[in-house]
């Protein structure tokens, strides 16, 4: 129980990381200062890897613990919780509601950064058809860009 719960921790610690960076992303976006953009998508990522290392050790382990407790494979965090004697009962749900409320906001700061980026890709282009006095309508099975000129419809090749 003692290594599932130091997993739990361990879980919950990248979470708040993650949620912290997703944070960072929402800023960048909103500022506008898109040139660290990468750097914040890269911590990401790397946040991400390291979360689903350490969601296998939590499953392996919640395994270990549902055998122990007589409870069938991949248990929720309740379920182990309802088997098991105090003070564990306590310590695990108060794990599973921390985790739930990060997972909310995660969830959220996402949904706004993904909205963000959606604006600025608009944005972009926007201002991209704009400069060019063309615009570009779809593509090519192939990747070419089928450009509009004068009503009628051209493949671009150039690009």
């Amino acid at each position: 129980m003692d290594r599932l719960s130091q997993i739990l921790w361990r879980e919950r610690e990248l979470l708040e990381t993650l949620a912290y960076r997703l944070e960072v992303e929402r800023m960048v976006l909103t500022g506008g200062r898109t040139r660290w953009l990468v750097n914040v998508t890269r911590e990401i990522e790397e946040v991400l890897a390291d979360l689903r290392a350490t969601e296998v050790l939590r499953a392996t382990a919640a395994d270990e613990v549902a055998e122990r407790l007589g409870l069938t494979p991949n248990p929720s965090l309740g379920a182990l919780a309802e088997a098991a004697a105090d003070p564990w009962e306590s310590i695990l749900l108060d794990h599973r509601d921390a985790m739930l409320t990060l997972a909310r906001d995660i969830a959220e700061t996402s949904e706004d950064a993904k909205g963000l980026i959606t604006a600025g890709y608009r944005s972009a282009r926007e201002t991209l058809l704009a400069i060019g006095g063309t615009t570009t309508s779809s593509y090519t099975p192939g990747g070419q860009a089928v450009v509009n000129a004068g009503g009628a419809r051209l493949v671009d090749r150039s690009l």
